[in-house]
C-alpha cells in the first residue's frame, strides 16, 4: 500500500488513465551514501483494485541521502518531489 496522490494523467496501452497511488520499495541502499527507489504509479478503481500504469528507478544520494532520516514518509516525499507529484 502507497501514498494517495493528486491524480496525473498518464497514456496507458492507447488509453488515458488515471494514476492516484504512488507505490514505492527500496532496491538498493549501500549504508553510506545512496539509495534506489523503484516506483509505481497506479490507478485505483472503486472495488480496490486497480493496474500498474507507469513504473520507475528514482535514485537518492549526496545531501538528500544524508539528510534522510530512513523513514518511508520522507522516502514518499523525495520520490514525489522527483516525480513532480503531489501526496494528499
Amino acid at each position: 500500500m502507497g501514498v494517495n496522490i493528486q491524480p496525473v494523467s498518464i497514456w496507458n496501452n492507447g488509453q488515458s488513465k488515471q494514476a492516484s497511488e504512488l507505490d514505492a520499495r527500496i532496491i538498493f541502499d549501500d549504508l553510506a551514501t545512496s539509495a534506489t527507489f523503484y516506483y509505481e504509479l497506479k490507478e485505483v478503481l472503486e472495488e480496490g483494485s486497480g493496474a500498474v500504469l507507469s513504473v520507475g528507478n528514482v535514485a537518492m544520494d549526496g545531501q538528500d541521502y544524508i539528510d534522510w532520516d530512513n523513514s518511508n514518509e520522507q522516502a514518499y516525499v523525495y520520490i514525489a518531489g522527483k516525480l513532480n507529484l503531489t501526496i494528499l
